[in-house]
């Protein structure tokens, strides 16, 4: 089955990715990546998702659209236990198709230093499932610092979180 995700723009020192495939209605799974508030119920990286401006002011709407911003509490190894410390990232969200069921954000940092953008996906396969897709690409001199020192856990990150999201959709 071919992805849903968009042909990176650019190539990355750093590709990571996960799928899964979803027992449930491709609607139902678009719903909770949209849900910000809820994120800290099923995601073991992505503990927070606040929804603000430029100045990561949090917004009255928390429905992600492009062009706001992602203020996200993250867990790098992955942990439901909210103890345990947080990274803060700051990303832009540079996309939100609800036609092609699509959603992505770009990090802010200057580009030369890091580039970084994310994209999830949802599709369906001939079984009757939602077929997840992440893939984050990242480049500049940063990146190679990022996979020297966390590519793995990045990588179980990921995968942690397409499984907390298969688990919370498919109850």
């Amino acid at each position: 089955m071919p992805s849903n995700l968009p042909e990176p723009t650019y190539s990355g020192t750093l590709v990571v990715a996960a799928t899964v495939d979803i027992d449930a209605p491709i609607e139902k799974v678009w719903e909770i990546l949209l849900n910000c508030p809820k994120y800290k119920e099923w995601n073991p990286f992505m503990r927070s998702q606040v929804i603000t401006d430029e100045h990561k002011t949090p917004l009255q709407d928390q429905t992600p659209a492009a062009g706001t911003y992602l203020l996200m509490q993250t867990h790098v190894p992955p942990t439901m236990d909210d103890s345990a410390a947080t990274s803060t990232v700051f990303e832009q969200i540079i996309a939100v198709d609800t036609e092609k069921h699509r959603l992505a954000w770009k990090n802010c940092f200057p580009e030369w230093l890091l580039r970084a953008e994310c994209w999830q996906a949802l599709s369906t396969n001939g079984q009757g499932k939602t077929v997840y897709e992440l893939r984050e690409v990242l480049s500049g001199v940063g990146a190679y610092a990022i996979k020297l020192l966390l590519a793995d856990k990045i990588r179980k990150s990921f995968e942690e979180m397409a499984e907390g999201l298969n688990a919370y959709a498919e109850k």
